[in-house]
């Protein structure tokens, strides 16, 4: 495809001095925390990797293109590489806050994947903005268990919400907990809610963020439930939960004609 000049341009307020927020978007532990999995070579030039799953094609290796702390950088495919670049800046104000804008590049005429980035770039900036109010300097371990299902979102949305028991939206502040079984669990304090969506500040099975989708994938429907967590003990919970909730929507693959 044609790249037609089309892109996605977002941007968050977040709390934090500019070299926190700097972290949190320029380096691989600060965008592992709220986004997926990153190795990134701090320079220009430099080499990144973004892991969207365990399989070895899920592994996106890309470059530093532009790299000028504190304020901006653009990760691309690398040099000669045609595809998408994405340029991270960050603005300081006086009253410990920033903004943080993306701008999202190189999609072509008719691009399947646009709609479906504009809506996953809305919930990950919505989770830097977490990261940096309740966990600024640390770092968050992902688990990130996600199927790709020939439903709809609403469908897909009914089967998740379906097999955890939730049948009907909950408020922004309430307490929500729901489990697998009864060694894999999930709860805290909802935060935000949305068309298949519940986000929340989770204290269960570790302290982090939470989020529970169903989103259209242009062509199929993302599911998912996706935990960032914290704490001594965050990683090797995360490590674990990830294969629970990943056998657990494996077994829920709806049946096709």
């Amino acid at each position: 495809m044609t790249d037609t000049g089309r892109a996605i341009d977002l941007s968050v307020e977040v709390i934090g001095d500019v070299e926190t927020v700097w972290r949190a978007v320029a380096t691989g532990p600060g965008i592992s925390s709220w986004y997926v999995p990153h190795t990134v070579e701090e320079r220009a030039g430099g080499a990144g990797v973004a892991s969207f799953g365990p399989e070895p094609e899920m592994q996106i290796a890309g470059r530093v293109a532009v790299w000028e702390p504190p304020h901006r950088i653009v990760f691309d495919g690398g040099e000669g590489v045609g595809g998408l670049t994405f340029e991270w800046t960050v603005e300081p104000h006086g009253d410990n806050t920033c903004t943080v804008r993306l701008h999202n590049a190189g999609f072509g005429d008719g691009d399947p994947q646009y709609d479906a980035m504009v809506d996953g770039w809305k919930l990950f900036m919505a989770n830097l903005q977490l990261h940096l109010e309740h966990f600024a300097g640390q770092t968050a371990t992902s688990a990130l268990p996600m199927v790709m299902w020939p439903v709809t979102p609403e469908e897909g949305w009914e089967i998740l919400a379906g097999g955890l028991g939730i049948d009907k939206m909950p408020e922004v502040g309430e307490r929500f907990d729901v489990a697998a079984d009864d060694d894999t669990r999930l709860g805290g304090i909802v935060i935000d809610t949305g068309p298949r969506r519940i986000s929340l500040l989770a204290d269960t099975p570790a302290p982090g963020t939470a989020f529970l989708t169903s989103e259209d994938g242009g062509g199929f429907t993302m599911v998912s439930v996706w935990l960032y967590l914290y704490g001594p003990d965050g990683a090797a919970i995360a490590e674990r939960d990830d294969a629970r909730w990943r056998a657990w929507l494996a077994d829920r693959v709806p049946e096709t004609d």
